[in-house]
């Protein structure tokens, strides 16, 4: 079975399993839990950040970060493919009262003047306040695309000329920093509050880790408990995050470079209509019959993504080797 659906599907390796069942472990309610006092420790390094806190999920630690920058009946700004609006259940209007207004960015990426454009005047009182700009590095649904870090300083600055939270859901944000050989520091420097997955990229079983600064993150703890996301001895986690910082970052290219290969042949065959921009690790492509090439992958125990509309979806991970994926790119030659 070769399974593309995602890059969440990984199973962790030996030695990822051997530093797990290692660990030194405590009861992290309590902050007594060291592997997870390290964990967090690391990822506020890295990034060069005030504080972090481990949360089991990538959209409980998102939907964290909103509540802690915004108030009910505000309203937040992100592209209309952000995860935090497609894919986290309604969470913000559920979890924190908050409205999104949606932009029309590319493959889900917005611009400063978009942005901009969209801030509702803070004393007409009809509209609701804007007070948050969500963005996500890489995007998902926009196929793995990668903003550059001008954008990035651009939107920032619009953010502190009109007084609003910055945060970055950064789900595969170190599939963005490997591809574009980028400092982690800087987006410390520019983002009040990051969300940074462990789970999907760097292959650990579940975790995420928001890290951000302390007049925000003093709130996290306390959100967090609220949403339900205290753990006790969950070190047992933490010990795969940091093998995962050690041995499984670098290893990213080779993901990237097999999204790369599997585009360009896909770009080539017949029944593809289009392949979207490939950057990082996910490959969207549109076909002339989606069933027909579902029934096919299904039938030839290829599992990949169908996403509605003629849109497929391939995701490489650190579980799809070379071997399957020569025999991949031969399943999708031989369909006809």
């Amino acid at each position: 079975m070769i399974d593309l659906r995602s890059d969440t599907v990984t199973k962790p390796t030996p030695e990822m399993l051997h530093a797990m069942m290692n660990a030194e472990v405590g009861d992290d309610v309590y902050k007594e839990d060291p592997t997870v006092n390290e964990l967090e420790r690391r990822v506020a390094e890295l990034f060069g950040t005030d504080e972090a806190l481990f949360f089991p999920t990538g959209s409980m630690a998102n939907q964290a970060a909103i509540k802690m920058h915004t108030q009910p009946g505000e309203q937040l700004i992100c592209d209309k493919y952000a995860h935090v609006y497609n894919y986290e259940g309604g969470g913000v209007s559920f979890n924190s009262g908050v409205s999104c207004k949606l932009l029309d960015g590319d493959r889900g990426m917005i611009t400063a003047a978009q942005v901009e454009e969209a801030i509702n005047p803070p004393d007409f009182y009809h509209s609701p306040l804007t007070t948050l700009v969500c963005v996500e590095n890489t995007t998902n649904k926009g196929g793995g695309a990668c903003y550059e870090m001008s954008t990035f300083h651009e939107i920032k600055e619009v953010c502190e000329k009109h007084d609003l939270g910055y945060h970055l859901d950064g789900a595969r944000l170190f599939n963005a920093i490997v591809a574009k050989n980028q400092d982690p520091k800087e987006y410390g420097t520019l983002f009040d509050t990051i969300s940074i997955c462990f789970s999907k990229g760097l292959g650990i079983p579940l975790g995420t880790v928001l890290t951000g600064k302390s007049e925000l993150m003093k709130k996290a703890m306390r959100v967090r408990k609220v949403l339900g996301g205290g753990m006790r001895q969950v070190g047992f986690i933490a010990a795969a995050g940091i093998y995962a910082l050690d041995h499984h970052i670098d290893r990213l290219a080779e993901d990237h470079k097999r999204a790369i290969e599997l585009g360009n042949y896909l770009s080539q065959l017949s029944y593809v209509k289009k392949v979207e921009p490939v950057e990082t690790n996910i490959v969207i492509f549109k076909v002339n019959d989606e069933q027909a090439v579902m029934n096919y992958c299904d039938k030839n125990d290829l599992i990949i993504s169908n996403m509605g509309q003629g849109k497929l979806r391939l995701v490489t991970h650190l579980d799809y080797t070379q071997e399957l994926h020569e025999q991949a790119l031969q399943l999708f030659k031989n369909f006809s």
